[in-house]
This record gives C-alpha cells, structure tokens and sequence, in this order.
C-alpha cells in the first residue's frame, strides 16, 4: 500500500501518502495501520521518522494511537470540534477580530434562518424548548455562561437536516464562543436578554415563520455585533 518517500521530507511525505489513500478510500476510520517496524520497511525510513508523522496525524485527528496488547494506529476522522479549536486558535492569534466573526455570524446565520424554520421537526422543536428552559432556569440560578449560548445556535444548525450546514457550524464553534465571552467581558448581563431572544426564536420557528424569526435573529446577534465594534473602537 505504501512506497518508500524522499527522506529530506520523509514525515511529511509519510503524512501525504496516509491522507491520499484516505481521500481515495483505501484507508477508513477505523482501519488499523501496520505496526511501527512494518512501516519502517515500507517507507523505507527510521522509527523516529515513522513516530514524527504518526504524531502529525493524531495531532490532525487522522490517527488514533492506543496502547497496550491490542494498540497501534488506528485510522480515524477530524471532527468539527477539532476543527473548530483550530478556528478559534487562529481568530486570537491573527489580526481577525471579534467583530469579524459577528458579521460573519449575520451573513451565515440568517442565511440558514429559512431552511431552519421549514426543516425543522417537531422533536427538533420539542428539544430547543427543553434547552431553552433549562437555560432560563441557569439564568434565575446565575449560572448562565456562553457556552450555553453557543450550545443553541450550534443545534439551531441541526434543524436544517443539511450535514454542511451543521459541518460549517460545528467547526465555527471555537471562534462563536470567543466572540461571546468577549461580549460577556464587555456586558455580564448580555446573557439574560440573549436567553429570552432565544425562546422566541424558538417560538416563531415552530409557527413556521420565517420573517418573523430572521427579524429576530437579526436583533439577537445585531445587538452583538453593534457592542463589540463600540468596544473596539473604545481601544484603538
């Protein structure tokens, strides 16, 4: 299955070829590679070099390293959570801001508002009440946090029974929630009004109706987006 690489890039051409053969099929999550020693002789390369792209694969989510009797390499997916955390890691070490994300939030998410309101079911609907009320409920208790905030509108995504649409969101995740706990720094009670927006949204969808619930969406994470660029233009 594999062939011997150049050694001035061996790594990362070890890394390639596992990443081609995936993108052709030939290698599935779960499929477990050969041992250590098996792929030293097919690449034609030392056990150090074999352990740095192993690592480079595990660190991309690609590999899967057990150990004990039954370890080894085993093949496996990046899910959107570990593509979000990379997202979020490049939002706060680059010049993207805070506010970049929030506009981006305006065009993406009331670009799905639609497909929300006609795909959602009425489990999707039973579930986003249940969420919404346990949230009010951590509202009351003081216990509100973003995370709760980024937990909505990463389920609103699974109303839309697209599995792009919900991809994209997931791996927006990480910088979503920066965004927020940076509103939250600015404004600790933003929450409480964010929480009450999210049960009427929740109410327009399940009466089917769009407009009403895009006007919504608009005030919810317009109001977000008007608190950040203050903040900024407050610090420069």
């Amino acid at each position: 299955m594999f062939t011997a690489v150049n050694l001035s890039r061996a790594s990362q051409a070890i890394v390639e070829q596992i990443r081609g053969l995936l993108r052709e099929g030939k290698l599935r999550p779960g499929d477990r590679l050969p041992s250590e020693r098996e792929l030293c002789q097919q690449f034609g390369v030392s056990r150090v070099t074999v352990r740095e792209a192993l690592r480079i694969l595990e660190t991309g989510g690609l590999v899967l390293i057990r150990v004990g009797a039954r370890g080894g390499a085993f093949v496996t997916s990046p899910t959107s959570r570990q593509v979000g955390t990379g997202l979020a890691d490049l939002v706060s070490l680059s010049t993207i801001t805070a506010a970049e994300v929030t506009e981006a939030r305006l065009v993406f998410e009331l670009g799905i508002v639609p497909l929300i309101v006609s795909g959602a079911t009425d489990d999707d609907i039973a579930e986003l009440r249940a969420l919404t009320k346990r949230h009010a409920q951590a509202v009351k208790a003081g216990e509100y946090s973003m995370q709760m905030s980024a937990e909505f509108h990463t389920r609103l995504a699974g109303c839309t029974h697209n599995a792009a649409i919900e991809m994209l969101v997931h791996t927006f995740h990480g910088p979503l929630l920066m965004s927020l706990l940076e509103v939250q720094a600015m404004a600790p009670l933003a929450g409480r009004k964010g929480c009450a927006e999210h049960a009427e949204f929740v109410e327009a969808v399940a009466a089917r109706d769009a407009e009403l619930a895009e006007s919504i969406m608009r005030t919810h994470i317009g109001r977000t987006a008007t608190r950040i660029k203050a903040h900024e233009k407050r610090s420069r």
